[in-house]
């Protein structure tokens, strides 16, 4: 028989990688900016991470190190894009690819190699996840209700005007890129200490893209990117217990289910939007946004 209690807590493990991922993304895209390097940072994140947690036996080590080291990665990012002005977009693939280059050449002489044993927290599963569902009403109060949120969102939303009010557009982006950075790097920490428990080349296996997706499938909020990490996660399950269940499925056709899923979802918003703009509504995901709050 199933336990939902467990089914649940597979859940939130699942998706606790993306909703890291996809909350720092978040702040990033509200501050004006597209960062295409998310899997870059996590992957690097994960090789930082686990060897930190090697290393020290620390894993809480191996999770600050992921942070600075995802955020050091976003660091590239934000001088091409923001004081060099190269494209964001060729900018970002260009940090995937290096970030995958950079973690198959230093990570060769740590596989094989387990990963320290976490502590559990309540019901069973580690401090990281629980860390990860409180991040999402801390980025909501951030970027609704606190002065230097609102600021983040005047810029991406109107560059010139929160310069003509003072506010430093550029000095802005680039604290949301470092946070975004640190979030994806933190995110990948998780995959290889704390899921797979070992390191391997490519173990991202996509997951940066999908919390681009799911800052899109979120509308842009952060309780939004919290259900759409949950989707993912949820099918992730779904794909894990037919598996355990023998269901006769090919095997690839359920590991492709969490990205097929978001791919039908981003489809569905996609048409919504395009809906709403030829009834003359605004599209659910405009940010256009009051930038009176800022005066």
């Amino acid at each position: 028989m199933i336990d939902p209690l467990s089914v649940f807590l597979l859940l939130l493990a699942a998706a606790t990688p993306i909703l890291f991922a996809a909350l720092g993304e978040l702040v990033v895209e509200r501050a004006g900016v597209l960062n295409l390097g998310v899997e870059g940072m996590m992957i690097t994140g994960a090789l930082a991470g686990f060897a930190a947690a090697h290393a020290t036996g620390s894993p809480l080590a191996g999770f600050v190190a992921a942070g600075l080291a995802g955020a050091a990665i976003a660091m590239l990012f934000a001088l091409l894009t923001q004081f060099l002005l190269a494209n964001q977009v060729a900018s970002g693939l260009a940090l995937t690819l290096f970030g995958l280059g950079l973690a198959a050449l230093f990570g060769k002489p740590l596989e094989g190699i387990k990963a320290p044993p976490m502590m559990a927290g309540p019901l069973g599963i580690n401090w990281i996840v629980w860390l990860g569902i409180a991040m999402v009403p801390v980025v909501w109060w951030f970027l609704n209700r606190s002065r230097p949120g609102l600021i983040l969102r005047g810029v991406g939303e109107n560059h010139d005007a929160a310069h003509a009010l003072g506010y430093s557009v550029r000095g802005t982006r680039v604290a949301a890129i470092g946070f975004g950075g640190a979030m994806a790097g933190i995110g990948g920490a998780f995959i290889s200490i704390a899921t797979v428990l070992q390191w391997t080349e490519g173990m991202t296996a996509g997951a940066g893209w999908i919390a681009l997706a799911i800052v899109v499938f979120s509308n842009w909020t952060a309780v939004g990117v919290l259900a759409g990490a949950w989707l993912f996660g949820g099918v992730t399950v779904l794909q894990l217990r037919l598996q355990a269940a023998g269901i006769k499925v090919p095997v690839q056709l359920l590991s492709m289910a969490p990205y097929l899923a978001t791919i039908v979802v981003l489809v569905l918003i996609s048409a919504r939007q395009k809906f709403s703009r030829r009834a003359g509504g605004a599209a659910p995901g405009s940010l256009g946004r009051n930038f009176h709050a800022l005066r």
